[in-house]
């Protein structure tokens, strides 16, 4: 099931340049904050089949495909880095002086299309794509946002938060009901 673009929601407006089917050959890239800046890149060949490797052999469960998750994300996160130069971006920071740094509306855009491209070549099995989650408010807290995933054979939503970690480290994939209580890198939960 596709859904509305995460950035398009998150900022409550549309937002046309981001690519809502992405393929390969064709997808778009937020970052500078709130996705300020939107390129459309595209994988070599080479990338594609480094990529597919990360999925062999098939994941046998959920939670084995968490693990391909993970490590196919960073390897996305390694290569648009170079196509984009967003290839420095520090996890967990705000930095709204630094060019191409990534907030959680870019990362959970870039991180919503990737999941995307996984389940449209077939290499992500046991997951679908759903809509990001926000957490906090202004009354609550500061917001973060998260693309997220849900289980097929059982129903659960994973939050899958790259927002954290610098480029290309793999994303924390959590229960999305402890990510929603606020959780943090270090809080209980906090291994992947």
């Amino acid at each position: 099931m596709l859904l509305a673009a995460p950035a398009a929601r998150a900022q409550d407006r549309w937002r046309t340049e981001i690519i809502e089917d992405p393929a390969w050959e064709r997808f778009s890239v937020c970052f500078d904050n709130g996705c300020a800046s939107i390129v459309e890149v595209a994988l070599d060949g080479a990338q594609q089949a480094a990529i597919r490797a990360l999925f062999e052999p098939v994941a046998a469960d959920a939670a084995a495909e968490r693990g391909q998750l993970r490590a196919a994300i960073a390897q996305m996160e390694r290569f648009v880095g170079a196509l984009t130069g967003t290839s420095r971006d520090k996890g967990g920071t705000f930095n709204f002086v630094s060019d191409r740094q990534m907030d959680c509306i870019d990362e959970s855009t870039n991180t919503w299309s990737y999941l995307l491209m996984f389940r449209r070549y077939g290499l992500m099995r046991h997951h679908e794509v759903v809509e990001v989650a926000t957490r906090g408010w202004p009354i609550f807290g500061w917001p973060h946002t998260t693309a997220v995933m849900r289980e097929t054979a059982t129903g659960a939503r994973w939050a899958v938060d790259s927002w954290f970690l610098d480029n290309g480290e793999p994303p924390f994939i959590l229960p999305l009901e402890v990510w929603r209580r606020g959780w943090e890198p270090g809080d209980p939960v906090s291994a992947p």
